[in-house]
């Protein structure tokens, strides 16, 4: 994500619509300015708050280009100019959103912060919890809801700083019924739906943990990483089975407390296709979470494991639960875990079975292309 002549980088994180990201972006802008600094705005969502209209007002704007997507007329991010225009500061809302395809280079608006920042421009953004990566089945499992647009660990983990917009879920389901973060026609669904307490609790709570650890990563001297003989290291197993990427996840989660490198190992027994589409996946997911990819081989995916995880001095290996048949994940049988389990033991090394919920239908850190209006892909408010 980062460069040698690259631009700083904040991220605004949040729990969920409504706690006032945006907000504090705007805030921020006005801070700049008044030291001086050249801002600009490359996008910000509004929403029709006033509230946000009105902190809106002063800064530079750069001017929106018109797409047509499916019939339909979207306002889009004009990346090119922005770049064009050289701000020492950009404010670019809603990391997570995917661009309606046409618009321009890129298809995430993430890879267009990366663009600003390879340029040597700094970039304020934000982006809820529900959009990373590492938590996508975590986030599942609170909301009920498959999240489909995504943003990489990696990407988060590579902002200079990242600062909590907080807000109790009260707070916020008042808002909503004060027509503050989407239209009072649609405030009582949601207030049902995404907006329960529960949901926003167990959102809130996530963030906070998220934070913690990353801030916990960095204090070590830098984001989420430790070095040296007594690292800990994270090894997942995966295959082309059924909840490989939620097992690959829980790793991911696993490490970043740990402050440990990641790394994951696909085992090729026999005549697998080291090529197949399962596996290429969750090879983009792993480049996702920040973690090193080996393809391993032999008969015995037990050994193979442990004989890695020796050669890289792991630690920890995680993976799923045994079963019945070749195809289970993440080993093929219960007696395979069980085998790691002893073999992994006589080299002193952890091993995690993860009892995985199945894998959502979404592919891993993609979100499919969009259907009508990519903004609303979630079919609720996003980003803000």
């Amino acid at each position: 994500m980062r460069t040698g002549g690259a631009g700083r980088f904040r991220i605004y994180l949040g729990a969920a619509a409504g706690v006032g990201k945006t907000y504090a972006m705007l805030d921020e802008a006005h801070s700049c300015r008044r030291r001086g600094d050249d801002v600009v705005v490359a996008l910000v969502e509004t929403h029709g708050r006033p509230g946000t209209e009105a902190h809106l007002a002063e800064l530079e704007v750069v001017p929106r280009k018109i797409v047509e997507y499916r019939g339909a007329r979207f306002e889009e991010r004009d990346l090119e100019a922005v770049l064009a225009r050289r701000p020492q500061v950009a404010l670019i809302d809603e990391l997570a959103h995917t661009n309606v395809p046409g618009a321009g280079r890129n298809e995430k608006r993430w890879q267009d912060v990366s663009d600003l920042l390879a340029a040597g421009i700094d970039v304020i953004t934000n982006v809820n919890v529900q959009h990373i990566e590492s938590l996508a089945d975590v986030v599942e499992r609170i909301t009920a809801i498959a999240v489909r647009e995504r943003v990489p660990d990696a990407v988060i983990r590579g902002a200079d700083e990242i600062e909590l917009v907080d807000s109790s879920p009260e707070r916020l389901r008042r808002r909503l019924l004060y027509g503050d973060i989407v239209p009072p026609d649609r405030a009582r669904e949601a207030l049902r739906g995404f907006f329960t307490t529960e949901t926003l609790t167990g959102l809130r709570e996530l963030t906070l943990r998220f934070l913690a650890d990353e801030l916990e990563g960095r204090s070590c001297g830098r984001p989420g990483r430790t070095r040296g003989e007594t690292a800990e290291r994270v090894l997942v197993g995966v295959s082309t089975a059924p909840g490989s990427d939620a097992v690959l996840r829980r790793g991911a989660r696993l490490a970043a407390r740990l402050k440990a490198d990641l790394h994951v190992a696909h085992v090729v027994v026999g005549d697998d296709d080291p090529f197949d589409m399962k596996i290429d996946a969750l090879r983009r997911l792993a480049d996702d979470l920040g973690a090193e990819w080996a393809d391993l081989s032999g008969e015995d995916p037990a050994a193979a494991l442990v004989d890695f995880a020796g050669q890289r001095q792991i630690t920890q290996i995680v993976v799923g639960p045994g079963g019945r048949g070749r195809r289970i994940p993440l080993l093929g049988s219960g007696s395979t875990v069980r085998r790691l389990s002893r073999r992994a033991a006589n080299e002193g090394i952890d091993v995690h079975v993860v009892a995985q919920a199945p894998s959502s239908a979404t592919s891993p850190s993609d979100g499919g292309k969009p259907d009508g209006d990519p903004r609303t892909m979630e079919g609720r408010p996003q980003g803000r």
